[in-house]
């Protein structure tokens, strides 16, 4: 058998399965989240925190030290109500700390 091997980008890929297309929209939707509740995270803040993943109305923001993550849990009940207000059903956001290198 007589295989061509062919390079795709990850737009068509996505395109070509629903299971990926599925995964991009999420991603995407999670960026998008997170764009609209920076404005409520102290600047300095911001750095650390990175767009996790969404699980039916639950939100995971993913933080790099312990420190970033107990400040961010006390913004959690603005962000929620941030996100709700925009058009986005958000019951809870989990903050979850990551292992160095992880990132």
């Amino acid at each position: 058998m007589n295989r061509r091997n062919h390079a795709v980008s990850l737009l068509q890929a996505a395109q070509a399965s629903p299971m990926l297309a599925n995964l991009a929209e999420l991603a995407r939707d999670s960026q998008e989240r997170l764009r609209t509740v920076q404005p409520l995270i102290p600047a300095n803040l911001r750095p650390s925190i990175v767009a996790g993943p969404i699980e039916g109305d639950a939100w995971c923001l993913l933080v790099s030290n312990t420190t970033a993550a107990a400040k961010l849990r006390q913004l959690l009940p603005s962000l929620v109500s941030t996100l709700n207000s925009r058009g986005w059903t958000v019951t809870s956001i989990r903050v979850k700390v990551q292992a160095q290198g992880t990132r």
